[in-house]
């Protein structure tokens, strides 16, 4: 065989093996969207092989951080759009969706958005005014090329007898902030779908105190289309129940149904169940070397019960995306507690997949007749 015949066999051969690797955009292309978090070191091309590893795996991408009010709009008269932007770039060239996130939330939000001028609160004319004006600017900047907007975040209460937070936008402007909230955002953009999105709806009552208030808001006529369920959950926690009940009690509503920011916590807590950001605890940090063996399987197995459920709500889920590409990149080695190593998601610190994607991706390949089938190990 001369040279050039060699190198033809060889290439054809990488083209079939490439085309034969699964991937969770393919797999699930008639189920759901698969998305996943990325940061700005990623979308910038800084990081190539993750950028090239988002862009083959996933048709929805979400800003981590770089769309959250301090980073966004840090200033009263300054917007910084340039990280944003290259979202909508790296979008573009993989053939993605973007999803805002976020537009109105009491973390992440300059202190200056709830001064007033003499120091205390701003009136809540003020605040109502301030809120308007960053959503028209940042969800009119995109207009048309977003698919939908977490418009509201985490504005539910975690205990007590109140239903919200006691956030300062509660506080300052009252309980229809919510309500004002989606309304300016689908005058600034029309075609986006808006969507409320919170943690630990799988808990039985943050789960019935959202379903209340996205029913007062249906009764009240603001328009919003989906709830997102954040999903951090752990190798035990939720109960598999409650993951469908919560699934199948939101699209009672008529609501669609997202899992925006899916990740498996492997390692010990104090208090299950907790994704709070501004929460501190102690904890053990034992697998510094790697995920053994057995771990891996827990969670490969944890990940293929949630998906059996996503996949039975299929009319109902609309998106599943993952709260960052990699174990390196996600939050949870830094929350609760600083400075540990987990390993919350479906590839490795060195992009390599783990047996978890290969339990996910072979549920998907079981709903596609003739489809070569992936084992599990």
């Amino acid at each position: 065989m001369n040279p050039i015949s060699q190198r033809l066999v060889l290439f054809l051969a990488a083209v079939s093996t490439a085309a034969a690797e699964p991937t969770l955009r393919e797999v699930f292309k008639d189920d759901f969207t698969v998305g996943v978090a990325l940061n700005s070191r990623q979308v910038s091309g800084r990081n190539e092989k993750a950028a090239e590893l988002a862009g083959k795996q996933f048709n929805s991408i979400t800003a981590e951080n770089d769309m959250k009010w301090q980073l966004v709009h840090p200033e009263p008269d300054r917007y910084r759009f340039e990280a944003a932007d290259a979202y909508f770039e790296f979008a573009k060239k993989h053939d993605m969706e973007v999803i805002g996130h976020t537009l109105v939330w009491h973390s992440q939000t300059p202190r200056w958005v709830f001064q007033g001028a003499d120091g205390g609160d701003p009136t809540r004319e003020e605040l109502l005014e301030r809120m308007k004006e960053h959503i028209f600017k940042v969800a009119g900047r995109y207009k048309g090329r977003v698919k939908g907007w977490d418009v509201v975040n985490e504005a539910l209460s975690d205990g007590g007898e109140d239903i919200l937070r006691d956030s300062p936008w509660r506080r300052i402007i009252g309980d229809d902030f919510i309500d004002h909230a989606f309304r300016f955002a689908r005058e600034a953009d029309p075609q986006a779908e808006l969507y409320y999105n919170d943690y630990n709806l799988e808990i039985p009552r943050k789960r019935d105190n959202c379903v209340k208030l996205v029913k007062g808001m249906l009764e009240r006529g603001v328009p919003i289309d989906g709830i997102g369920t954040q999903s951090h959950f752990q190798l035990g926690f939720p109960p598999l129940g409650d993951i469908e009940k919560t699934i199948v009690e939101f699209s009672k509503l008529g609501m669609k149904v997202m899992v925006t920011e899916l990740d498996v916590d492997v390692l010990p807590r104090n208090r299950p169940g907790v994704a709070d950001i501004g929460s501190r605890e102690q904890g053990a940090n034992p697998y510094t070397d790697g995920l053994p063996d057995e771990m891996q399987k827990k969670l490969a197995e944890r990940y293929a019960d949630i998906f059996e459920i996503y996949l039975k709500h299929r009319k109902h889920v609309t998106r599943v995306t993952f709260w960052g590409l990699d174990d390196r990149q996600s939050w949870l080695n830094g929350f609760p507690v600083r400075g540990r190593t987990n390993h919350p998601l479906l590839f490795d610190r060195q992009l390599n997949p783990k047996p978890a994607f290969t339990a996910v991706v072979k549920l998907g390949e079981k709903e596609r007749p003739g489809a070569a089938k992936v084992e599990l190990k």
